[in-house]
């Protein structure tokens, strides 16, 4: 093959990647649409299987350069994983266990190492977020469009309502506020207000998509997202002026627009976000508080070690029902793996957050810019929602750990593929 159509190829390997990997992480929430949700296959499985043979010929196509910084977060990652397997031994679990611990230990990885080869290449980089950008407009589009023709619910129990789609409003909200996060940034590198006006509207229309869902934690991570990502490329341009500018102007706004549609009661009865977000908090207590409160509570009696991996809904009373998880994953960890497993956990992630400082200097800035816009609103979720075995954290994960990973074509390897 003659050498000028190596760059071509590895180019093709590395867009392909990045699309087949923005379709798996976000298959979830596609599968909210209704002409998605009737295909008779699993989008995720078919998705991941196209992603696959992508990583395979990406990873000998380049030259792969680790920072040391990556040997503490990936070396807690490892050992938590192996600890949680431990703590599986003194569970009193036996279904949420056998779900969940194969998810941990033989999904986590897999995600964590595809995020890393997505992350760390540029053109797979920019077509994931590229991508995430369509998805956001086809899933807010295509659910705003569903409510208002009756095709769709919001939430409840799978198969509860047959006539209609499910809409997994958390997936579709994670989405929607990824992709605002990639417009905004968007309106931030385009040069001219022409250039940036499709920009700033696709952020305007996606803020208002994900009015619709019901998602708290989505609009939360979609006004991040906006705020953040733009700005953080802003002042790695050198540009501190203008980056505070931004989050100011986008706090006013963010802050301003709420306060307009708190102000008009029938707005707020057609978007379920707002119905959630300005119901009357004195009606029931959350129930995010209920299950941290029990997650501090069972952690203590169970120190040091834990109840065991799985064990928390027993516990709690909720028997082996894996949707009563803490909602949290640092209480997760606490409460099932212990102080090893907090500490573990801490090490993991929170070693992700410090070497993404670190690094956010030491890369191209849109690339930084780029991974702060596709996992704010998964951190989040980490956070408040999901358990330990959710494959989108790991994966996320991946993306910002790639931040300390460089990789250089290899001209002869694309040119005997």
């Amino acid at each position: 093959m003659p050498s000028h159509a190596t760059p071509s190829l590895a180019g093709f390997v590395a867009g392909w990647a990045g699309l087949a990997a923005a379709m798996m992480q976000y298959a979830g929430a596609l599968k909210s649409l209704p002409a998605i949700a009737a295909l008779p296959f699993d989008l995720t499985a078919v998705a991941a299987a196209l992603l696959l043979p992508a990583l395979l010929l990406l990873v000998p196509a380049r030259r792969w350069r680790l920072d040391p910084a990556l040997a503490l977060p990936l070396s807690g990652a490892a050992l938590l994983l192996l600890w949680l397997v431990v703590a599986g031994a003194w569970s009193v679990s036996r279904d949420v266990l056998a779900e969940k611990l194969p998810q941990v230990v033989l999904l986590g990885p897999a995600m964590l190492g595809a995020g890393l080869l997505v992350g760390a290449e540029g053109v797979a980089l920019r077509r994931f977020a590229a991508t995430v950008l369509l998805l956001g407009l086809l899933v807010g589009g295509g659910v705003a469009w569903g409510v208002a023709t009756g095709q769709v619910v919001l939430g409840g129990e799978p198969g509860a309502d047959p006539a209609r789609v499910r809409v997994q409003y958390q997936l579709a909200g994670l989405v929607i506020a990824a992709a605002a996060g990639v417009a905004a940034l968007r309106v931030v590198e385009a040069r001219g207000w022409v250039a940036r006006l499709p920009w700033a509207v696709a952020t305007a229309l996606l803020a208002a998509a994900v009015l619709i869902p019901g998602g708290r934690l989505a609009l939360i991570g979609l006004m991040l997202a906006v705020a953040l990502a733009p700005a953080l490329r802003l002042w790695l341009d050198g540009r501190r002026a203008c980056a505070a500018a931004w989050i100011l102007a986008c706090g006013l706004v963010e802050l301003g627009g709420l306060a307009v549609l708190h102000g008009e009661p029938r707005w707020v009865q057609d978007l379920h976000t707002l119905e959630r977000l300005f119901g009357d908090p004195t009606a029931a207590t959350p129930a995010r508080l209920v299950l941290w409160g029990e997650a501090l509570r069972w952690a203590g009696l169970a120190a040091p070690f834990g109840l065991g991996t799985g064990a928390f809904t027993i516990a709690a009373g909720f028997g082996e029902d894996r949707g009563f998880y803490p909602h949290n994953h640092a209480l997760e960890a606490l409460a099932e793996g212990g102080l090893p497993g907090l500490l573990l956990w801490l090490l993991t992630f929170g070693g992700a957050a410090v070497l993404a400082l670190r690094q956010a200097g030491r890369v191209a800035p849109g690339r930084a810019a780029r991974v702060a816009a596709l996992t704010l609103p998964v951190a989040l979720s980490a956070m408040v929602s999901t358990d330990l075995g959710n494959r989108m954290v790991w994966f996320a994960l991946g993306i910002v750990l790639s931040l300390a990973v460089e990789g250089e074509v290899r001209r002869q390897a694309m040119a005997d593929a």
